[in-house]
């Protein structure tokens, strides 16, 4: 277990303000927040990076705030892995091992695991220079979890890879943290990474932690205006109606939107969805008609990289986000017909704080 105590502090630009955590034994904690709340900050004081000169950092109920990188028993992943060019994926996986004072043999041994266990068996006597972005980023997780750390740190581990590799990872990541149990911190801009791989999540924005939660609870009830300006308001949806369909999915009525969702339950009062994860076009697209509605462009705001567009569809109104790219190629304006899909594997039956 790691506590965070009263840490503040001012480096450069980044700033921290009285954070208070507590991550769990084995827990895969997400630190998630927009560019330059701070998460990177945060994570490199735990490393041991930096000085502490406000607050305290507990790991297992020892104080490690005073604590040399080396002391910690942490492995850390940077942003940018930092592999030694001038080692080659063995000599880069062993560096932490040879500090540690392993014996040659339980070093040979700890390298043989973590290539099985990442799939880089095949990549061991290869130049890290030649090797493609996933690849670098299993050398580095190998190499941060050979000396079998108590706790693994993940700074934006995923950003710089392309949307296929990432997806793997995801799963990669999630696979591993299941097979060793290690505590994981894994920081994030990225929400729907965040809310794939978390068991708990905590928003930080500028510098402060707004809201710590469960992915659902961060998602879906939002704790103050500073969140929901992060992540979007969810759509909530009340039901009229819900009918078994059998299979592990019911359709829903609400106010006369037909949706199905997958539940195993027998009644949905009240469905959510993220603004993301409504499909949007401007021509119609062609498929099954299962949570396909026609609407109307209502309101624009735009959000810097992101677009977030009200849409009203046979009375209801909608929030769906779109990146200000794909918005521009869309030539989207209020008053203009649009298409939407609803992911039905995204859709939620939401219960309220009583659990009904």
């Amino acid at each position: 277990m790691i506590e965070i105590k009263n840490l503040s502090l001012q480096l450069g630009d980044f700033s921290l303000k009285d954070v208070n955590l507590t991550i769990r034994d084995g827990e895969y904690f997400v630190i998630l927040g927009p560019t330059g709340a701070g998460k990177s900050v945060l994570m490199e004081f735990i490393a041991g990076l930096h000085r502490v000169r406000t607050g305290e950092i507990w790991l297992d109920g020892k104080n490690m705030t005073r604590l040399t990188p080396e002391e910690r028993g942490v492995g850390y992943v940077p942003q940018d892995y930092v592999l030694f060019p001038f080692l080659d994926v063995v000599g880069n996986i062993a560096f932490g091992l040879k500090a540690g004072r392993f014996t040659r043999a339980d070093i040979e041994e700890k390298i043989k695991g973590m290539a099985s266990l990442l799939g880089i068996t095949h990549l061991l006597k290869r130049d890290v220079r030649s090797l493609s972005g996933g690849e670098k980023q299993r050398v580095a997780l190998a190499r941060a979890l050979a000396p079998s750390p108590r706790l693994l740190l993940l700074d934006e581990p995923l950003a710089a890879l392309d949307q296929q590799t990432a997806k793997y990872l995801r799963l990669e990541l999630k696979r591993i943290h299941r097979q060793l149990g290690v505590t994981t911190l894994h920081i994030t801009h990225n929400q729907a990474e965040a809310e794939e791989m978390a068991d708990r999540i905590a928003v930080i924005s500028m510098g402060k932690v707004a809201q710590v939660g469960r992915p659902e609870e961060v998602f879906f009830y939002p704790s103050s205006d500073v969140v929901s300006g992060f992540i979007g308001t969810p759509n909530i949806l009340e039901c009229d109606s819900c009918r078994v369909m059998g299979h592990g999915l019911v359709e829903v009525s609400c106010s006369g939107l037909n949706i199905i969702l997958p539940h195993n339950g027998d009644v949905v009062r009240r469905i959510a969805f993220s603004p993301r994860d409504i499909f949007i076009s401007y021509t119609e697209p062609p498929g099954l008609q299962a949570n396909r509605f026609t609407g109307t462009v209502a309101k624009i705001e735009s959000l810097g990289a992101t677009v977030r567009l009200e849409v009203t569809v046979d009375g209801q109104k909608l929030l769906t986000e779109v990146p200000q790219h794909v918005f521009e190629e869309m030539e989207l304006e209020v008053g203009k017909q649009v298409f939407l899909i609803l992911k039905i594997r995204r859709i939620r039956a939401l219960e309220d704080k009583n659990g009904r």
